[in-house]
């Protein structure tokens, strides 16, 4: 598997899931298990650029393909914009579903780029591209992971605000619910100090 850019050779039971995989195999802990069912998106990690829950993957089904936990986010020593709005807003609270949460964003807002419609979009014609990305919409793209700790006002605003800094960095209009503003920068002494960095662990 290439995970986090990286490849790896595993011998495992074909019913091992991706998430003991992850977690048990290669101690990429910040993929959470959290209902083990499905259900609170607590394990959600990237395969080829899209959402899945890790509980659910096989990691025989994983063969071949590009998956992205959490720790593979960060670049050079700089957060990914989307933990960076986490960290700001302050997203989490005892920090167990931001890996996942975290995650989800991530694809929400490539998704919402590409111009794929919500249950909530107004207009889902193909051809009236990227509807506005408000509230609603990101919390219709976001319901598949939750925060028992409730921290729900802020993974909107967390969320709203990578996605500006995303149009902002590759030229693309968004419209989102909130003015926000582009500041996100973080030195490493700081992130790796940080609540959202230790909930990896």
């Amino acid at each position: 598997m290439d995970i986090n850019g990286d490849k790896h050779t595993l011998t495992v039971d074909h019913r091992t899931t991706l998430l003991d995989a992850l977690r048990e195999r290669l101690d990429l802990t910040g993929t959470k298990k959290g209902c083990d069912q499905g259900q609170c998106g607590a394990c959600t990690v990237l395969l080829d650029g899209r959402r899945a829950v890790a509980c659910l993957q096989l990691a025989v089904a994983a063969e071949g393909r590009a998956v992205t936990t959490v720790e593979g986010l960060a670049e050079g020593g700089q957060l990914h914009p989307v933990q960076q709005a986490f960290l700001d807003l302050d997203g989490y609270q005892c920090g167990y579903c931001t890996p996942g949460q975290i995650c989800s964003a991530v694809a929400v807002i490539e998704e919402h780029a590409a111009g794929w419609p919500s249950a909530v979009t107004d207009d889902v014609r193909p051809e009236a591209g990227p509807p506005p990305l408000t509230d609603d919409e990101i919390r219709e793209r976001m319901s598949g992971n939750l925060c028992r700790c409730a921290a729900y006002v802020s993974i909107v605003q967390a969320v709203s605000r990578a996605a500006a800094v995303r149009a902002e960095t590759t030229g693309h209009t968004v419209i989102t619910g909130h003015t926000v503003t582009t500041e996100h920068t973080v030195t490493t002494e700081r992130a790796a100090t940080t609540p959202a960095k230790r909930a990896a662990a």
